[in-house]
């Protein structure tokens, strides 16, 4: 058996857990919208359309902020297009996805539909086909109390209290040559700058995001991130990172070791940002918006077969295993890692597309991954400790040398709770776990909860819900103030202990 160990002080601190770091994404993309989030006239849906059952699984998840509307799909989207009477509104068709967008669910709705949800919104725009001009107008849509044109339209529409939105995205991958009216680092930078000043003259209580690299592979890469902050540094509050991660070796060893490349793009990019910062002698600093990452790959195959042109298909429908649970799992405990640069972060995305959510015509179910997005969202809330691991290591074929031992512990000082994530990567050996809690006086177990299957390519159906489910283990003791754990092989553990 293999063992490590955690060291953790009270008084080292990594930083304070932004909440939005739990945030998701809802795009206008296959079923997240239509059959996700919303279907009119169906038995399981409330009298605006949103489905009932998706709304009590979002809530179980306590996801505090979801990215709307994209994502590429922002990239052409008339926000005017998506607010008014449902009857009056134009089908248009979305270049992004080779889909028709309807325009039934838009704007307002996704604002009602999040207050349910118990959710803020992180509001992206158009600098794709649009520009500084259109964002000023759906802000003041937004925003404004009344007595100006487009908060009057909002009015007009049913709206008399402003939506008071506070985070905003200033496009979306604007380098990738996918995207509608992609744009050059020095292009982009200009037109974000620009955007964001033009904005927050408006609001000065927003926040912006500004666009880093579509994902880490791009060729520019780097370059992208430097150009871009060097150009709007100035006005811009946080800066994107966009990263997925896939299995289609079928090497699971290699695919849990993706969390090693996850934390190394982090600290790249902070590096840049901080680079800029010293080249302006700067005095504000520019935290990171991971506003996109998942697994993603699944459904690639599929997606290429499907028509186009048609009405919310079933697209980008990852259906997640077991072992894609296990690097979310990773993912989360990289992302809270860095709790003091990553402010934001979403899951993308929601429900349906490449989602802890699906749903049918007769119900929703949690697919595997939802299980550490939930433990995470729901007791990573507080201070990140400055987890020190000792681990055994073992050599990746992308990500060079991998811990078997990922893990981060988080301080709730307003509920005095102390909360270890761990994760063990090992596919054949349990691992035996200890850490001195002797700081943390009069703390007791209150529960080691457990995700591992025997089967790593294991998932959850809406005929079988519950195939991959978490458990309890009672493997966790706690003598003299010092911990002594045994976490199963290839197993997502949350051990909770409270005064």
């Amino acid at each position: 058996m293999r063992k490590a160990e955690i060291i953790i002080d009270k008084y080292f601190l990594t930083g304070k857990v932004d909440k939005r770091i739990f945030g998701s994404f809802i795009e206008h993309l296959g079923r997240a919208v239509y059959e996700g989030i919303y279907q009119e006239g169906s038995v399981l849906s409330d009298e605006q359309g949103f489905r009932k059952d998706t709304l009590d699984l979002v809530k179980e998840l306590q996801v505090p902020i979801v990215r709307y509307p994209g994502g590429n799909f922002v990239s052409g989207f008339h926000w005017e297009d998506s607010v008014g009477p449902k009857d009056k509104r134009p089908a248009k068709p979305d270049l992004a996805w080779g889909v028709i967008e309807t325009n039934e669910f838009g704007l307002n709705e996704f604002a009602d539909w999040s207050k349910k949800a118990g959710s803020d919104i992180m509001m992206a725009v158009n600098l794709g086909t649009r520009g500084p001009e259109d964002a000023k107008n759906v802000l003041e849509y937004c925003n404004f109390k009344g007595g100006t044109y487009y908060s009057d339209l909002r009015k007009s529409h049913g709206y008399k209290d402003p939506h008071n939105i506070k985070l905003w995205c200033l496009g979306n991958e604007m380098d990738g040559p996918w995207q509608m009216g992609h744009k050059t680092a020095s292009e982009y930078g200009r037109i974000a700058a620009e955007t964001s000043r033009l904005m927050k003259f408006m609001d000065p209580t927003i926040e912006t995001v500004a666009c880093g690299s579509s994902n880490l592979t791009m060729p520019t890469f780097g370059s992208w991130e430097y150009t871009v902050l060097d150009e709007c540094y100035d006005e811009v509050d946080y800066l994107s990172l966009h990263q997925y991660y896939g299995n289609y070796a079928n090497d699971t060893v290699d695919f849990l070791a993706s969390s090693k490349g996850m934390d190394d793009f982090i600290s790249g990019v902070v590096a840049i940002c901080d680079a800029v910062k010293a080249k302006k002698h700067g005095k504000k600093q520019i935290n990171l918006s991971f506003d996109e990452w998942n697994v993603w790959y699944h459904s690639n195959e599929q997606d290429q077969k499907l028509e186009k042109w048609v009405r919310a298909p079933h697209q980008l429908e990852d259906v997640y295993n077991f072992e894609d649970a296990l690097l979310v799992g990773s993912m989360l405990i990289t992302l809270l890692r860095h709790a003091d640069r990553v402010k934001i972060a979403c899951l993308a995305q929601l429900v349906n597309v490449i989602a802890p959510i699906m749903t049918s015509d007769t119900g929703a179910w949690r697919q595997t991954i939802f299980y550490p997005y939930m433990h995470a969202s729901v007791y990573g809330r507080g201070t990140v400790l400055n987890t020190q691991v000792l681990t055994p290591v073992y050599e990746s074929k992308t990500y060079g040398e991998a811990p078997y031992l990922d893990s981060v512990c988080i301080w709730d000082e307003e509920n005095d709770a102390l909360t270890i994530f761990a994760v063990n990567k090992s596919l054949d050996e349990d691992m035996e776990v200890s850490c001195d809690l002797r700081q943390f006086e009069g703390c007791r177990l209150a529960e080691h909860i457990v995700l591992t299957n025997d089967d790593m390519k294991a998932v959850n159906t809406e005929a079988d819900p519950n195939h991959v489910t978490p458990t309890h283990s009672d493997a966790t003791k706690l003598e003299n103030g010092k911990m002594h754990t045994v976490l199963g092989k290839h197993s997502w553990n949350v051990i909770r202990l409270t005064k």
